[in-house]
């Protein structure tokens, strides 16, 4: 509390950091990556859990400080299987911390499925949200759901998500604005890719891709496994994706297949392509995450009593070094000498 210790205590800090003139945010939040180097969050392995933390552990180059692991469509075999070797954990020296799994499907639209196996998606049936229990299982370890609202019973499936604390997200969806703010009014709080996978935006059909405001504005990498590999086919949950470049598509075709970009990158990107200012571009990554997951006086901030997860940036916004707790956790080779 800085007016206690300037007024009260009048004591100098523990511990120094000359940051060299850089700019210091907080660490970066995301709550939408469904693998990377290799590692498929929604392939039934029999370790998962140290895949999610090879992940983990190479997003700290990136300023990632936490996340959401993301399992695209899948079977109800791979949910059961998957979720229970995701456990919440804090973030340290070892990776960035798990807030949560985000589950992306596969109570989805057909006609929008993108790059989810139509054959594994559902629908919910007479008993909506005991088809959710059946399809996931135990929902201990789950702090997002990406459905589409315009199915039937959707409404009282988000109503009890919402009532377990799980954030409800519209996504792949060909829902009108009438069903999506209906959905809002059920508890759904978010969006899945805004302009992605949903209806276009029209004077006559407004759709769910109504206009937001920045300050609900939340970036995500969307990353797939193939994140830091390079180009050629890799894998995401049931089906293979092609590489090339900076696009990744359903091999064999021209569906994108989400993304190969890390955080850091994103954050730069979104600065340079909106001409926005660098506190909205690092607040997109970071505090609004946060708010979403109603973390932000934990996590998003610099404020006191929040955990001293923070990123130390460059000009240009490239990480110089990333912290977790207060602790040093990834420094770029340059700035260790």
């Amino acid at each position: 509390d800085p007016e206690k210790l300037f007024f009260e205590e009048r004591r100098m800090a523990d511990e120094q950091r000359d940051c060299g003139g850089c700019i210091l945010a907080p660490g970066f939040i995301d709550v939408q990556i469904n693998g990377g180097f290799g590692v498929d969050f929604s392939q039934a392995t029999e370790d998962v859990g140290s895949g999610v933390a090879l992940v983990a552990q190479r997003i700290l180059s990136h300023g990632v400080t936490s996340f959401c692991p993301t399992l695209v469509t899948s079977p109800p075999e791979v949910y059961h299987k998957v979720l229970p070797q995701i456990p919440v954990k804090s973030g340290g020296p070892h990776g960035a911390g798990v807030l949560g799994v985000h589950l992306e499907g596969p109570f989805i639209s057909r006609e929008k499925r993108g790059a989810h196996p139509e054959a594994h998606l559902r629908s919910f049936e007479a008993n909506a949200f005991h088809d959710v229990l059946a399809t996931y299982g135990p929902l201990d370890n789950v702090r997002i759901v990406t459905l589409a609202p315009e199915l039937g019973r959707s409404h009282e499936v988000i109503q009890a998500l919402t009532a377990r604390g799980i954030c409800v997200s519209l996504g792949h969806s060909v829902a009108d604005l009438q069903a999506a703010e209906e959905a809002v009014q059920s508890g759904a709080t978010f969006i899945t890719h805004l302009f992605n996978a949903m209806l276009p935006v029209s004077a006559r059909a407004p759709a769910v891709a109504h206009p937001l405001p920045s300050a609900g504005l939340v970036l995500v990498t969307d990353a797939v496994p193939a994140l830091g590999l390079g180009n050629g086919r890799h894998t995401l949950g049931q089906q293979e994706v092609e590489v090339d470049g900076l696009t990744a598509y359903v091999a064999g075709t021209k569906t994108l297949s989400g993304s190969i970009a890390p955080m850091d990158v994103c954050v730069r990107h979104f600065l340079q392509a909106t001409g926005c200012s660098v506190e909205l571009a690092l607040e997109a990554a970071s505090l609004h995450p946060a708010q979403l997951l109603g973390l932000e006086k934990h996590k998003g901030t610099l404020d006191f009593g929040a955990d001293a997860d923070f990123v130390v940036l460059d000009d240009s916004l490239h990480v110089r070094a990333t912290y977790i707790s207060g602790e040093l956790v990834w420094q770029a080779e340059e700035a260790r000498q």
